[in-house]
């Protein structure tokens, strides 16, 4: 008799390095795998499942608008669709959203928003996009173009053109890379994720912002892995005090479910007319009720229950034996280990723990609600882990 394992190595695309462990089932920030091992998960399927497994008010709320209508085409209107795009508004600023179904595919969209505007306001040859070397914006060929590290560029040639790329918090190098290719836009991520977990400085995301705004330029602020509370704001560009003109957004707004959004600020929100663009699968009413139940708990006590355990985390590890750096912001975390981060989450795994890695770092995406003693029980492995 094949096994999950075996069926899967024979039928799935070898796309993925999966970790030795099938799992069947879930509650909360507790995972168990089909030989009955229990596990704290630790990665929340790469920041997406915010409120942990088979929540309560998000498994309500998609279980019933999945028996009232699954899908309807955006030739129609669909109320999880609106309210949703109400409630993200009122918590950015911003005036529309276009719903799509992953990350990538939100930051294509911003990235036509911008080509398309500076296009009508700047003439035909301003659509280069200046976006950061160590980012990483998506794996469809425009996305893998915007990313600025080579190794994800080298077997995809040629790439989409009119992307370039300038070190993190060089703000010389950004001014210089503008005045060179009159850009349609610059596209920050404020945290790295797949960068290895590293935070943009506050200088150099104000002058990229202020540059942006003397020079008309569209700044697209990817939150994708930092959006829907993972930093302890609502948004990650919240902490810079700046206002972007383009926001995407995917990975944490579904809770588990897929769906991407792009942002618009007012001086954007009439880019795209009928016809321009579109997703079949876009504001899926079941993706966007699942969804409405992560935004709308969303609130400053919320936020502030994530910062105090990220404050916890980075205290424990922090200067901890085998630790070298601790980075990131509030539950996105990474881990600079003496030991390989494969070894740490290796061990961790062992003894009942999920992590992830980013580059040289072991990396942490709990769920936002974690309950403090599994997150104590958890941190206590991983330290455990390092030495």
């Amino acid at each position: 008799m094949q096994t999950i394992t075996s069926i899967d190595k024979q039928y799935v695309a070898g796309t993925y390095g999966r970790f030795p462990v099938e799992l069947v089932s879930g509650k909360g920030s507790i995972m168990t795998g089909a030989d009955g091992k229990a596990y704290i998960d630790m990665g929340s399927g790469i920041g997406v499942t915010s409120f942990g497994i088979a929540d309560d008010m998000w498994l309500a709320a998609v279980s019933a608008q999945a028996a009232k209508l699954q899908h309807t085409s955006n030739l129609y209107f669909t109320e999880p669709c609106a309210l949703l795009a109400k409630a993200l508004c009122e918590k950015t600023g911003m005036q529309k959203v276009f719903f799509s179904n992953s990350g990538a595919e939100a930051n294509e969209c911003a990235i036509k928003v911008a080509r398309k505007y500076s296009a009508e306001t700047k003439g035909a040859d301003c659509f280069t996009v200046i976006t950061l070397e160590n980012s990483f914006h998506g794996r469809t060929l425009t996305t893998l173009s915007a990313t600025g590290q080579e190794h994800y560029h080298e077997l995809f040639q040629p790439l989409t053109p009119g992307f370039r790329h300038v070190k993190a918090n060089d703000v010389q190098a950004l001014e210089r890379m503008v005045a060179e290719v009159n850009p349609a836009a610059i596209m920050l991520e404020c945290v790295q994720g797949e960068g290895g977990v590293v935070p943009l400085t506050a200088e150099f995301v104000q002058a990229a912002a202020k540059l942006a705004k003397a020079q008309d330029i569209p700044l697209i602020i990817d939150e994708v892995q930092t959006g829907n509370g993972r930093t302890g704001k609502f948004y990650a560009y919240m902490h810079y005090g700046i206002e972007p003109d383009i926001v995407s957004t995917a990975k944490g707004l579904g809770g588990g479910l897929p769906i991407g959004a792009t942002l618009l600020s007012e001086k954007v929100q009439n880019v795209l007319g009928p016809g321009d663009h579109g997703s079949t699968y876009g504001g899926n009413p079941v993706c966007c009720a699942g969804a409405l139940t992560v935004v709308n708990r969303m609130d400053e006590a919320f936020l502030a229950d994530v910062q105090a355990k990220s404050d916890y985390v980075f205290s424990q590890l922090t200067g901890a034996e085998g630790v070298e750096a601790v980075t990131g912001m509030g539950l996105m975390i990474g881990i600079k280990t003496v030991k390989s981060a494969k070894d740490v989450v290796a061990e961790c795994m062992e003894n009942g723990v999920l992590c992830l890695t980013a580059k040289d770092k072991v990396r942490l995406l709990p769920a936002l609600n974690i309950p403090m003693e599994v997150l104590e029980k958890a941190v206590a492995v991983i330290k455990a882990a390092c030495k």
